[in-house]
């Protein structure tokens, strides 16, 4: 989990790891308020419906942590569909996202600067360094999860709020569910007090 003190690279990627968990949760309580129908209808988005495009974060998810494990990742697929249901897809990105807080509580400033390697089912070698996956991952999800927020507009669906966790301001808005989802120390620590000037 992150810890408080001086801010660095390694406490970034723990807080962006809480972040990830939080903000998946969230969606996936609003997508599961949604009649099935307008959940699965094809809404001419990248992956068409809402439902296949957060089967999409997850399987992105789940084929960079074998990377970053230096397992074998299956193949790159952007529009297989893996699971059926939300409830499926929800069961395996909480275990995607608990598998990428472990990881990130485990990262130290020289294993950021290591290069991970694996290779996949389409044959190719990859060789990149864990902290440009981190990023590129991170970034991958909030681009994708920024399509189901439109997605479930269009489906009037009232989207969450996923910017409400880095600041002191927004606490209230984040404690309880970080308390019921185990993140309760995950949320970055207060800044000291420093008097103003003057």
């Amino acid at each position: 989990m992150p810890r408080a003190g001086t801010p660095t690279l390694v406490a970034h990627f723990r807080h962006m790891a809480a972040n990830n968990c939080w903000s998946n949760a969230r969606l996936h309580t609003r997508c599961a308020a949604l009649p099935p129908g307008e959940y699965f209808r094809d809404r001419g988005a990248f992956f068409g419906s809402i439902h296949a495009t957060v089967s999409h974060i997850v399987a992105i998810d789940e084929w960079y942590l074998a990377g970053l494990h230096g397992e074998r990742a299956g193949r790159v697929d952007y529009g297989a569909v893996v699971h059926a249901t939300l409830a499926e897809l929800t069961r395996a990105q909480e275990a995607a996202d608990r598998r990428l807080l472990a990881y990130c509580d485990g990262l130290t400033p020289a294993r950021l600067g290591e290069v991970a390697h694996w290779r996949d089912d389409d044959g190719d070698d990859h060789a990149e360094p864990v902290h440009l996956v981190l990023a590129h991952l991170f970034v991958h999800q909030i681009h994708h999860r920024g399509q189901v927020h439109d997605l479930l507009q269009q489906a009037g669906a009232a989207p969450p709020q996923l910017d409400e966790f880095f600041l002191r301001a927004d606490a209230s808005r984040r404690t309880e569910e970080l308390r019921r989802l185990g993140l309760a120390d995950a949320s970055p620590p207060e800044p000291p007090h420093t008097p103003r000037p003057g």
